[in-house]
């Protein structure tokens, strides 16, 4: 209680280890420990939905944090996970040049009622679970390129035999996993739907827009400006005084933008719209990668603008909205 008699708002840090849930309540500055086993998460989750904490925050720590995540979900606990690096950055602005559980608990929550994080759960299961696919049908295709690079350069009659029997074995996963894939967007109207619609796109194929299903619930619900800077493709300034720097793009989410880029690679060949802006910015002087950043801009907003009015490519229309 505040001096007033009043409810202070507490904001809820926890960092996540392996083995052990840290905890840090701000402005009370409190720490404590739980197990990070299914008994542990389920006290832990009980305990802070009797606290009523106005968000709690979670680091993405390679999906440590998911089970937390979701039982906070069940008890209507309001929670967000967060990038490492802005509560590390914050934490030294502040002068906190140590590191341990601790600190960085009690720092995600200081961080949390500083930047007043909003909350913001996990997609829902369908989704997760496409998401799952694709990240595991991306790791394959990487290790398919990496045993066929071997390949190429191999002399020992064993080794190529294993090689290509891996290869073999890569190739049949892949299959699956798109059998799998086209199975779970099918099952579900709102994919379906989506990934028909952004395949109407020149440029965009089966691959992209299963991306978009999976990572970027967002789209079709944002400004161009916002979907933008979600996805990491708005060129953000670099100036002082009278000095001015090269634009940059920084942040988002890698795994849209992978695919984004080999789309517009394609449009900027295939797809008028998208052809005209890469030519046009090409005879400016432009190198080839800073056009191709501009083309997958102009691809996103011209997506989510057709997600947000539920209409397909008609190429008027679509230049007009980006």
């Amino acid at each position: 209680m505040s001096e007033t008699g009043s409810v202070e708002t507490m904001f809820v840090g926890i960092d996540v280890s392996q083995e052990r849930l840290d905890v840090g309540l701000w402005p009370a500055g409190e720490t404590f420990q739980e197990t990070n086993d299914r008994q542990g998460i389920a006290r832990l989750a009980e305990r802070l939905a009797e606290l009523h904490p106005r968000v709690v925050v979670l680091e993405s720590t390679g999906r440590l944090e998911v089970p937390m995540a979701l039982e906070l979900g069940e008890q209507g606990v309001p929670y967000a996970i967060v990038n490492p690096r802005q509560v590390r950055d914050f934490a030294r602005s502040m002068g906190k040049l140590a590191k341990t559980d601790r600190i960085d608990a009690v720092m995600l929550a200081r961080w949390a009622e500083s930047a007043r994080v909003a909350p913001k759960p996990l997609p829902d299961a369908q989704r997760r679970g496409l998401r799952a696919l694709l990240m595991r049908r991306l790791q394959l295709v990487e290790n398919k390129i990496a045993e066929e690079n071997r390949l190429q350069g191999e002399t020992n009659p064993r080794v190529r035999k294993s090689l290509k029997a891996s290869i073999a074995w890569h190739k049949r996963e892949i299959a699956a996993l798109d059998r799998e894939l086209d199975r779970t967007i099918k099952g579900n109207p709102a994919f379906a739907t989506l990934t028909e619609l952004v395949q109407s796109v020149p440029g965009i194929g089966p691959q992209t827009a299963r991306m978009l299903a999976a990572s970027l619930p967002e789209l079709g619900t944002l400004t161009r400006q916002k979907i933008a800077a979600l996805v990491g493709v708005a060129p953000l300034n670099k100036d002082s005084g009278k000095s001015q720097g090269k634009r940059f793009c920084w942040g988002g989410r890698i795994e849209v933008r992978c695919a984004l880029y080999m789309a517009a690679l394609v449009a900027s060949r295939f797809n008028p719209v998208i052809r005209v802006t890469y030519l046009r910015l090409r005879a400016k002087g432009k190198p080839a990668k800073v056009a191709l950043v501009a083309c997958m801009r102009k691809l996103l907003v011209i997506l989510n603008a057709m997600v947000r009015d539920k209409t397909v490519w008609r190429q008027t229309d679509s230049a007009a909205a980006a």
